[in-house]
């Protein structure tokens, strides 16, 4: 039976894992995140920074590396011009694209080493725990 210290073990070295696979398409994991984040809609700094729980500085220095790539937009808001929205542009959905597929084959990869059963269940238990980090940021957040 696996302790929470084996899962909180196995999901750091896949970070790292997919964190070194990352770095050979010139992207980190922290802007593939972002990349991530932006698919789901535009979004301001602040929650940016709540949801890869990183302070305002250090999304800033995020986002401004991707807006020079031209992967992301910062726009104003239309209604509140206090506050500037990022989207991601067609460039940046390439790229996250292309790094989503990369780290698909990596997690293929490693998954291969399982018998279909196996398989199943690790995807269904990772699965689950996006479910529970869904949760969780809904909660966070209501």
């Amino acid at each position: 039976m696996q302790t929470n210290d084996d899962a909180v073990r196995v999901i750091a070295r896949l970070a790292r894992v997919f964190e070194t696979r990352l770095g050979e398409e010139s992207m980190s994991l922290p802007q593939f995140r972002v990349l991530a984040f932006l698919s789901e809609g535009e979004w301001a700094a602040s929650a940016l920074a709540d949801w890869l729980a990183v302070s305002r500085p250090s999304i800033t220095a995020i986002v401004d590396t991707l807006v020079e790539r031209g992967w992301v937009e910062r726009h104003d808001s239309p209604t509140d011009r206090r506050r500037v929205l990022h989207h991601l542009t067609a460039d940046g959905r390439a790229a996250l694209a292309s790094s989503t597929a990369t780290l698909d084959e990596t997690l293929g990869t490693l998954l291969d080493h399982l018998d279909a059963g196996e398989r199943a269940r690790a995807l269904d238990g990772l699965d689950q725990l996006g479910v529970a980090m869904r949760r969780n940021r809904e909660a966070v957040t209501s």
